[in-house]
């Protein structure tokens, strides 16, 4: 019951995953609501409608989403500058919907149909080259549905590699460290090559 409730508030969120709720993306907000940890006008890129979506869903009467945690815009997307790009990558690693693709010192790009114009891509740019533009609303509202499941599903696959990498990672760094414990003090290079030269020369 507990994960189906969280589902559906999961499905009211606009899946930004801009964390301005102060959770990592919207399913930790969700979860936070579910559990009566946080109340549900946390959510700029929802606004007003959003909180009151909230509130019918768990039957509780309509309040105004918090403005103290940003301001609630019409649907954007961001544009990189290409002539002022410098191929740093830290706009790629602050996707947190993997929308942004290029690779270091080559120019990169925004792909416009996955990005959720949720702005954490803007900060880490040193030389301010990340633009935002208006997005081109669908006027079908089942577009826009499918576009916050798509980025539900980036979200969630961007977070899984992140886990297995940090995990490698880690798991090298614990496998060195064994190995230099059960390794032994290292040896002495000069006395190595010292001895292979006595060796060479016929002395003891």
């Amino acid at each position: 019951m507990a994960d189906a409730l969280v589902d559906a508030i999961d499905r009211v969120l606009p899946q930004t995953q801009c964390t301005q709720c102060g959770f990592q993306g919207c399913r930790p907000y969700a979860r936070a609501i579910a559990a009566g940890e946080a109340d549900i006008d946390r959510c700029p890129p929802g606004g007003d409608a959003g909180a009151a979506a909230l509130a019918r869903l768990l039957g509780r009467a309509p309040i105004p989403y918090d403005t103290s945690r940003g301001v609630h815009k019409p649907p954007q997307v961001v544009r990189i500058v290409e002539a002022l790009c410098i191929g740093c990558t830290k706009c790629i690693q602050a996707c947190p919907v993997d929308a942004i693709v290029g690779a270091a010192k080559l120019m990169h790009t925004v792909l416009v149909d996955e990005c959720t114009g949720c702005e954490l891509c803007l900060p880490p740019c040193p030389v301010d080259c990340i633009v935002l533009e208006p997005r081109v609303l669908d006027a079908a509202a089942d577009a826009a549905r499918e576009r916050a499941d798509r980025a539900r599903t980036r979200f969630e696959s961007r977070n899984a590699r992140v886990t297995r990498v940090e995990a490698g990672r880690v798991a090298k760094l614990a496998a060195r460290t064994e190995q230099a414990l059960t390794a032994g003090p290292a040896e002495d290079p000069i006395a190595a090559a010292l001895a292979r030269s006595r060796a060479k020369r016929g002395y003891v």
